[in-house]
């Protein structure tokens, strides 16, 4: 294998590819966890991954509680299935608090504070009842624990309270996201011990975002390279190793380059778990990965090959998609690329227009 097989084989293992499931649930599940700070850049990344998806099934989902969005690793919000989101705090959520520490530290957070918080969140939000942000920093600067103007310090507030596994995200009011307590949004699940969680992440990372190596789960986990190292060694036996300019890469047995062998044209969102699951993705994007920062990371890869950017506008009649080469389009990329956003026009029920500009 080489470099170039890797943007290839990640886009197949990682179900971009092949879409291979059915429904927006079995992509996180898949995945584990997918970054998704974006919302609608984060719902294309899975509905590019299943078939048939709309926009409007996975709001739907998420609406419904089927799936979840929580701070739960680096930090980010990550969708994640309910059944896995207590485990998985469990084991990241410790490493984000350290990352997080000097924040806490800045905007005068502590275990003292941060116990009233906690206090003052549940009685908010107790009865399921769902809240924004906004309405529960009233709660808190009601409470004497928070200012008018401090979005930062609410901020940290609720990011600890997901840490905590005290909220989690509710159904949408309009566009605004609100909180719910996850332990009446979620029915009890097992729970992991910490070696069986540590596996158990490793196992579902390299297996749906390998090849990649130790380095690049370590990145995307927020796991210390010792526990990384300490998780690849329990699950090795179970995934292949193949060797790269010199470097590890670990994968699932049957991971190969699946699905159409015809061209096709593929418009990863910004924040791609294609692109940001990686330490250094530069490896599998050579020679763009300049352009790529460029771009935000909203990517066209065709046949394994990342050939420009895009980025997406409103317009009267829908939507407008403009396609930016990193050298030039061919005609036949100019074809992959309008059939590709006639599967975004799908997803999100909307038509979609295309126009290509100029080189970066």
């Amino acid at each position: 294998m080489t470099a170039s097989d890797l943007l290839h084989l990640r886009l197949s293992t990682q179900g971009v590819s092949r879409r291979a499931f059915q429904t927006a649930e079995d992509v996180v599940r898949w995945l584990g966890a997918a970054q998704s700070q974006d919302y609608p850049a984060a719902a294309w990344a899975v509905g590019q991954r299943a078939r048939n998806a709309t926009h409007a099934m996975l709001d739907r989902a998420f609406d419904e509680g089927r799936i979840l969005r929580t701070h739960v690793m680096r930090p980010t919000w990550h969708f994640v299935m309910p059944a896995d989101i207590r485990w998985m705090l469990q084991l990241t959520g410790p490493r984000v608090n350290a990352m997080s520490a000097p924040y806490y530290r800045k905007m005068e957070l502590d275990e003292r504070v941060f116990s009233r918080t906690r206090s003052t969140i549940a009685r908010a939000l107790r009865g399921g009842r769902q809240l924004t942000r906004a309405d529960l920093a009233a709660e808190l600067q009601k409470a004497g624990i928070t200012k008018p103007n401090t979005p930062l310090r609410v901020s940290f507030i609720m990011l600890r309270a997901e840490l905590d596994g005290l909220v989690c995200s509710g159904a949408r009011i309009g566009r605004h996201f609100t909180y719910a307590l996850l332990d009446e949004r979620v029915p009890e699940a097992p729970t992991l011990d910490r070696d069986a969680a540590l596996a158990e992440l490793t196992r579902r990372y390299f297996t749906s975002h390998g090849p990649a190596t130790v380095h690049d789960y370590s990145w995307w986990s927020g796991q210390t390279m010792g526990d990384a190292r300490a998780g690849l060694e329990m699950v090795k036996s179970e995934l292949v190793e193949t060797a790269i300019d010199g470097a590890s890469f670990w994968s699932a047995p049957a991971a190969r380059a699946r699905g159409t062998t015809a061209r096709r044209a593929y418009l990863l969102p910004a924040y791609d778990e294609c692109m940001l699951s990686y330490r250094d993705v530069r490896v599998a994007l050579k020679p763009y990965s300049a352009q790529l920062t460029l771009s935000a990371g909203a990517t066209i890869v065709i046949d394994g090959r990342v050939v420009g950017a895009w980025k997406r506008n409103a317009t009267t009649d829908g939507i407008s998609l403009q396609a930016v080469p990193f050298t030039s389009f061919t005609r036949r990329d100019r074809d992959a690329i309008e059939e590709a956003a006639e599967g975004y026009g799908r997803f999100w029920a909307t038509p979609v227009s295309v126009q290509c500009a100029r080189m970066m």
